[in-house]
């Protein structure tokens, strides 16, 4: 009997182009040695998470995977056309410019007073929340924004609902805020996208696979009333994730194994692992991530399904022993002293060889 190897996820969020996200879990599933523990996930990373729970909690991966394409397929039939269907205006408005555009022009108050979402329906009809909280054999947490605040709530196993979900993926200029318990939340990417501090310093397993959706850098600057605002979209969305990142390579900078103390302490000594399909959304026009074409999000999916292959190959042997990734030399490049001004300490899993990353990307 093969041993099993445990790994948590990290699933960023990113709309539609979730769905390189939804490629690499239906990937993974495949292969029966891995063993899913912990799940930080924010928005459409959350859309994913909770997909994957609860068709495990019905007691196969072969469940989860259809579980997976179901809430695809109905994000794809729902659309956004649905939220114009209330009002003829906006139907014909949104044949004729973008939905970033209308939402420039009203706030969702005035353009969708009820509040409809149809991400509500979608999630209520494929999947089972009071199945994810009695019986789900991985730990969630569903990262969402409190509007107030502006600090990150983690929503865990015994918290999960539909209005969790809805929180973690409630994009203002499109939805109204969702409230929990008398508080109002926005979308999870605003504070924690998805947080990997909390999972990598509270989860029992030393393993964690980021998968990212976002692309990292965009060389092109951008002048343009649209494209300022996606860029600027884009560097708000990814600041959490760096931030969160930030914080790890600090500890390790800063701490030696034998002194590190504390709560962060488990962070020095984590294993991280990194699926980045940035190059691959990088190339779609952003406005597809809130136009679910099914053209696209195939092809995002299949993206999904070849970065996982690559990555299995080239570090399944590597998950329980050393990183495959340097979180720092792959989100700060070039970046001279280390995050902290001073140079990073090779850590044990680095050598002179090419990195899994890069061998992933190529």
């Amino acid at each position: 009997m093969r041993k099993s190897l445990d790994i948590n996820l990290a699933l960023q969020g990113g709309g539609a182009h979730g769905a390189f996200t939804w490629g690499v879990l239906d990937r993974l599933l495949e292969d029966d040695r891995l063993r899913f523990r912990w799940i930080s996930a924010t928005s459409a990373g959350a859309v994913n998470a909770v997909a994957l729970a609860s068709g495990l909690a019905q007691g196969s991966r072969e469940k989860a995977r259809e579980s997976l394409y179901k809430i695809w397929h109905a994000v794809h039939k729902a659309g956004v056309p649905d939220l114009a269907r209330l009002n003829p205006f906006l139907n014909g408005f949104t044949r004729q410019n973008s939905i970033s555009q209308m939402a420039s022009m009203w706030s969702p108050y005035e353009f969708n007073p009820l509040g409809f979402d149809p991400l509500r329906r979608l999630l209520t009809d494929h999947v089972d929340f009071e199945l994810i909280r009695a019986k789900a054999p991985v730990e969630l947490l569903i990262a969402a924004t409190h509007v107030a605040s502006g600090r990150p709530r983690l929503f865990r196993q015994d918290e999960i609902t539909v209005e969790a979900v809805l929180a973690s993926a409630c994009l203002p200029t499109l939805h109204h805020a969702v409230e929990i318990d008398g508080a109002s939340y926005w979308d999870g990417g605003y504070s924690a996208n998805p947080d990997l501090v909390t999972l990598a310093s509270e989860s029992p397993v030393g393993d964690t696979l980021l998968v990212m959706v976002a692309p990292r850098t965009q060389n092109e600057h951008p002048t343009t009333v649209r494209d300022i605002t996606i860029h600027s979209n884009r560097l708000q969305f990814n600041a959490p994730l760096l931030r969160d990142i930030e914080v790890i390579t600090a500890v390790r900078e800063t701490s030696g194994g034998l002194l590190a103390k504390g709560r962060l302490a488990p962070l020095y000594k984590h294993r991280f692992h990194l699926i980045d399909g940035g190059e691959i959304t990088g190339q779609l026009n952003p406005e597809s991530t809130v136009k679910p074409d099914w053209n696209i999000m195939t092809y995002l999916h299949g993206a999904g399904r070849d970065h996982a292959e690559k990555w299995l190959d080239a570090a399944r042997s590597s998950i329980g022993r050393h990183d495959t990734v340097d979180l720092a030399k792959h989100f700060f490049p070039g970046l001279e002293g280390g995050v902290l001004g001073r140079e990073l300490k090779p850590r044990r899993a680095q050598s002179s060889k090419k990195s899994v990353a890069e061998k992933v990307v190529k």
